[in-house]
């Protein structure tokens, strides 16, 4: 049976099914979710850069951002509603291209469910929704979506993730987009981590695209846990319809705990 607070994420859930996924240009946001929430009442920010050394030169679709040699980011502001709650705003997502041009590409909000003290669970889980308005530029559709499960194991130093997302363009079932994403990470202690990532995206539900068109790329991350959070990971394209060399950073902190 499900958990009790997790009937309004269920019922978002049913909602959204009946969606279209969007076609992504490039991605503000190149993260696993692991389920951590900020404490009740408590307010965080994260800064999420990514730059693409060696990237793909085509436009994901006419008129989109081309992804070489683009750096893209965005502050997330987050509140910790309660202990199985937290609620946020991606606000500016931008980037600078190649050419050195800035833009200003989508606002976001989401709202991120999870049992409650994930971080210290054998077995956690959750799911997180994103709504977003978006320029012209940076997806194929003025409005889009994100439905991503947080499915975990903890084994000992070991920790095991999977977030299966789901994209949307809110058009339709058969057309959401499937783009998995897993983590495998080795704790060396509360405050030290290095991971491998994989990200993908395999085209829409209703007719996956074959493997040599999958987006497809590895990451190799190294984790601070310390007061200001660090994550900074190196990426590399395992196909030719993925960007061949990327770099993550991710910057975090909590604003009012003491």
């Amino acid at each position: 049976m499900a958990h009790p607070r997790f009937a309004p994420a269920a019922l978002l859930l049913a909602g959204l099914t009946f969606v279209h996924a969007r076609a992504l240009a490039q991605t503000d946001e190149i993260q696993v979710y692991t389920g951590e929430l900020a404490a009740p009442g408590e307010f965080t920010l994260t800064l999420h850069d990514n730059y693409t050394p060696d990237g793909l030169r085509a436009p994901a679709f006419p008129g989109a951002v081309v992804a070489n040699r683009a750096l893209n980011g965005v502050p997330e502001w987050a509140y910790g509603a309660t202990d199985w709650l937290e609620l946020g705003l991606y606000l500016p997502v931008y980037t600078l291209t190649n050419g050195g041009n800035a833009y200003v590409e989508s606002a976001k909000l989401r709202t991120l469910f999870a049992v409650p003290h994930a971080d210290t669970r054998s077995f956690f889980y959750g799911v997180n929704f994103e709504y977003s308005r978006n320029a012209v530029r940076w997806e194929a559709t003025r409005y889009s979506g994100e439905i991503r499960p947080i499915v975990g194991w903890r084994f000992g130093r070991v920790d095991f993730i999977v977030n299966p997302i789901l994209d949307t363009g809110f058009n339709g079932l058969d057309r959401l987009d499937f783009a998995p994403s897993t983590r495998l990470a080795f704790n060396f202690s509360p405050k030290w981590a290095v991971a491998l990532e994989e990200y993908a995206d395999l085209g829409e539900l209703r007719h996956l695209l074959p493997a040599s068109g999958q987006s497809q790329s590895l990451f190799a991350v190294l984790d601070y846990n310390g007061k200001t959070g660090v994550e900074l990971g190196a990426g590399y394209g395992l196909n030719h319809a993925t960007s061949r060399f990327v770099i993550k950073l991710i910057l975090s902190w909590s604003l009012n705990r003491p």
